[in-house]
């Protein structure tokens, strides 16, 4: 039985081994797929991770920072901070935005860290290369997927900044490479206006009559300094003391500051299920089309062999060779076909995987799963194969 389906995959070799190829090249985009939806969900926990917080406090009523846009004065941090089961608390800013480094420009999410020593919630957790961020202005941490190297000066809004060190898989959700700046300088990029916004502003304030009455004596030049200040964070990045429950650590938060605070947990669960869900459904719809497709190739391709076999399938009939033994070889060739096709497409997803602009991950767990879907394929769609094979009369080799 085995050698009779060894030998009929011989005799067309050259089309069996082309045709896994082919299946190969669709297979490897579908472990691609599944790849990147790994990847996207690695950046998420990467992110959360790396910013070295139990809590996150945010804007009341936002699902901030990564999900929603989110305000807080800037000086909110010192009341946090003196609360029972609070060990460290640190401003951040997040903002996703070009950075130009000379003639290219790079797409990068610039988060503003609070001046202080490394292991502060929201700076990089190590380094691959310089020395992290000890001035306050003008210093840049990046990470190497952004391509820049230690001496580069890059332009962020008004300023220039040089990349003082280097770290790794330090993402946004979305997979774009962090770029560490000081506060205060992120502060200026995300709030501050440009020369002319300003400018106009000021003429706006200066000519509206409310502010020309001297009943209000000084307002004036009140609101003109407002306008050149940033109190403004995105967020307050939480570490909790050993032995105190984040939880509890955060509905004090909640009450005393009126603040929604989110734990891990939840700050996972928003991101996969905000920002990561539609992403994750439409994946979901493409591996469902790749396997209805990987499933149509292989029942076309077994059953056109067996077509192109019916006088061959007639004489072992008419020998005597029960249909047990012919379905056996035709089921035995789709699970060679899809043996071929998973190997060419599992070569293909692992040298193809560093090329993609995404992060695509790879897991083990998924290819075991998805050789498994390959061999269900394979029998399901030789079945189509085997019910014309076993139709076929045996008097046709007498008559062919």
């Amino acid at each position: 039985m085995i050698s009779l389906a060894g030998r009929d995959i011989l005799h067309t070799w050259g089309k069996f081994v082309f045709t896994g190829v082919g299946l190969g090249l669709l297979i490897g985009v579908t472990l691609t797929m599944a790849g990147v939806y790994r990847g996207m969900v690695d950046d998420a926990r990467a992110l959360l991770d790396n910013s070295s917080a139990d809590l996150w406090v945010v804007q009341k009523d936002t699902l901030g920072p990564y999900a929603e846009s989110s305000s807080l004065y800037d000086d909110l941090w010192r009341g946090i901070r003196g609360m029972s089961g609070v060990a460290r608390a640190a401003n951040v800013t997040y903002l996703t935005m070009q950075v130009r480094h000379g003639e290219r420009d790079v797409r990068t999410m610039v988060t503003g860290i609070t001046a202080g020593d490394p292991g502060l919630p929201g700076w990089p957790p190590y380094l691959v290369a310089g020395r992290q961020i000890t001035r306050g202005h003008y210093e840049a941490v990046a990470d190497i997927a952004t391509g820049f190297r230690l001496g580069d000066r890059l332009q962020i809004r008004r300023n220039h900044y040089t990349v003082v060190g280097l770290t790794r898989r330090m993402v946004s959700s979305g997979g774009d490479p962090m770029v560490f700046i000081p506060l205060k300088d992120a502060q200026e990029a995300q709030f501050l206006k440009d020369n002319d916004a300003i400018w106009q502003q000021r003429r706006r304030t200066a000519e509206n009559p409310a502010f020309n009455r001297p009943a209000v004596p000084g307002l004036l030049d009140a609101v003109i300094d407002s306008q050149s200040s940033n109190p403004w964070v995105n967020a307050i990045l939480v570490q909790v003391e050993p032995g105190h429950s984040p939880d509890t650590v955060a509905q004090a938060i909640r009450t005393s500051k009126r603040l929604t605070v989110y734990t891990r947990a939840q700050m996972e669960n928003i991101l996969m299920g905000k920002l990561i869900v539609t992403s994750a459904k439409q994946i979901g719809m493409f591996l469902m089309i790749l396997a209805v497709v990987s499933a149509a190739i292989v029942a076309f391709i077994i059953y056109t062999l067996t077509l192109g076999k019916i006088r061959e399938i007639a004489v072992l009939k008419l020998i005597g060779t029960r249909n047990r033994t012919i379905s056996m070889m035709i089921l035995q060739q789709a699970l060679a076909l899809g043996v071929i096709g998973f190997v060419v497409g599992k070569i293909t997803a692992t040298f193809a995987a560093p090329f993609f602009p995404k992060y695509v991950l790879l897991e083990p767990l998924d290819s075991v799963g998805g050789f498994i879907a390959v061999v269900v394929i394979c029998v399901l769609s030789s079945i189509v194969a085997i019910r014309a094979a076993l139709k076929v009369d045996p008097a046709e080799a007498i008559g062919g």
